[in-house]
């Protein structure tokens, strides 16, 4: 494939992408509908509905995302032991589409917490295989803006979940069980288009086989730049705990039940928009000044969530939460790519999401027990403090960014 001209504007390299990554964004996009049509009530319904408090949402939401994350450092491994991505990331969407029908069914918070627990073992097991066939089908001087539309596709899905939500919260006068039950529905969709769409590369001549990926001498063999990345991403992650508070921050400031969902709507919105159009971006460009300019977003979502009055203010400050997430998500992806050996990539993207799940956890335990005990802009300026020291950990990125690897 003919390499990108770096005067080319970045959104016009989205034609030159592989058939294979809008087809893994197209599975993505399908999946995240079903997700968000639950997870955009979730939280309320826990909290209304089952008389949760937000630390247990924080608890529930955290776990459920340490469990996935620890989960793809194994099948991530597995994908670089067997030389095979597409199986696993199969496996993965197959075990959450077959999940779908436990919403609607459970009873408890009990029940619930269960079946985000199956859920994301699903999303662990797809996830780092996934990633790492994005990174095997795009072409190195594209790396940036396949991830960015896989993103980009991945989060139309995350907002075209919560208006799907919307409306049948309304069509079913706000019967919580049977908007869960709809959305089974877009979940089977992604898992055939998995089977039967997405096909892998072969694997190169030159890629070496690795028996013990998870060995210390292999996971050293990552490099001291990946494991900086792993490290930033991690206090990153402090900064940036679950959605959720977002969506009980607006109900708090007068968002009625039927309209929760739009907070979702709108975060997503801004991130999609975003993603695409900075990983192209960053095929030209630094990929760290990008990730600077995503943490001043979140500083800045941070304090307008925190101090801004009304329904207003708030949705302003998830505006700029969706886009510091297009300022960040694809391109920590593309820099996991940018420094791990293509023999390691499943258990470089393993490590990563299990270092930063863990850190989700203590985010989102952190943000609860914040909210609880002191309110919800104390939560807020927390997330702003973590951000601003994660800002010191760019400069190693910076200087070592002409040594990644093609």
């Amino acid at each position: 494939m003919k390499p990108a001209d770096p005067g080319t504007p970045a959104a016009s390299s989205w034609w030159r992408l592989p058939a294979g990554i809008w087809a893994l964004g197209f599975v993505s996009l399908l999946m995240d509908v079903s997700s968000e049509m639950i997870h955009a009530l979730l939280p309320v319904y826990l909290v209304v509905g089952l008389g949760a408090t937000a630390l247990t949402v924080g608890i529930i939401e955290g776990i459920a995302e340490a469990t996935a994350a620890m989960t793809k450092v194994f099948s991530g491994a597995l994908s670089d032991r067997i030389g095979r991505r597409k199986e696993l990331a199969a496996l993965g969407y197959g075990l959450a589409a077959i999940t779908k029908p436990v919403f609607p069914l459970a009873p408890t918070v009990g029940w619930l917490v269960a079946a985000r627990f199956i859920d994301r073992v699903g999303k662990g097991i797809r996830g780092a295989p996934r990633d790492a066939l994005v990174a095997d089908i795009a072409p190195p001087e594209l790396r940036g803006a396949a991830f960015g539309l896989r993103q980009s596709l991945d989060t139309a899905g995350a907002f075209l979940g919560p208006l799907i939500a919307i409306a049948l919260m309304w069509m079913f006068a706000e019967n919580f069980a049977a908007v869960f039950w709809m959305a089974v529905i877009p979940a089977l969709a992604s898992v055939a288009l998995i089977l039967f769409v997405v096909h892998e590369p072969a694997r190169p001549e030159d890629v070496r086989k690795v028996a013990n990926p998870l060995s210390r001498r292999k996971l050293a063999d990552l490099g001291a730049i990946y494991w900086w990345v792993v490290a930033v991403a991690a206090v990153f992650t402090l900064a940036r705990f679950s959605e959720a508070f977002l969506i009980l921050r607006a109900e708090g400031a007068g968002l009625t039940l039927v309209f929760v969902p739009l907070v979702l709507v709108v975060l997503n919105i801004a991130y999609a928009l975003s993603a695409y159009p900075v990983g192209a971006l960053s095929d030209s460009m630094n990929r760290t000044s990008l990730l600077f300019a995503g943490l001043v977003l979140l500083v800045a979502a941070d304090l307008v969530l925190a101090f801004a009055p009304g329904l207003w203010g708030v949705m302003a400050g998830v505006v700029l939460w969706g886009l510091h997430m297009g300022f960040t998500q694809g391109i920590f992806a593309a820099l996991v790519a940018d420094f791990a050996p293509p023999e390691l990539r499943g258990t470089a993207y393993g490590m990563f999401n299990l270092v930063t799940g863990v850190a989700l956890l203590a985010a989102s335990v952190i943000a609860g027990f914040l909210w609880d005990a002191v309110g919800p802009q104390w939560t807020f300026l927390a997330g702003a403090f973590f951000a601003l020291l994660t800002a010191a950990g760019l400069m190693p990125l910076d200087r070592n960014r002409a040594s990644r690897p093609r």
